[in-house]
């Protein structure tokens, strides 16, 4: 079962999985209430949230923090 974005913790890691695509990322800071910087642990990019999320959720979309 997905966490919701409004428990993503700073410094944490997350797997998060939206319309076939995979994702490892870092929370680098919160933007706002449903908006974080994150850090792909694969490409070391940085994003904001809203721009992996900006065509929705998928029926795929999972969200787990990776321990």
């Amino acid at each position: 079962m997905a966490i919701a974005l409004d428990n993503l913790r700073v410094g944490r890691l997350y797997y998060l999985v939206n319309y076939g695509e995979k994702r490892q990322l870092e929370v680098l800071a919160k933007l706002g209430r449903d908006n974080f910087q994150v850090k792909d642990l694969d490409t070391l990019e940085i994003y904001e949230m809203e721009e992996l999320l900006q065509w929705g959720i998928g029926k795929d979309y999972d969200l787990d923090e990776l321990r």
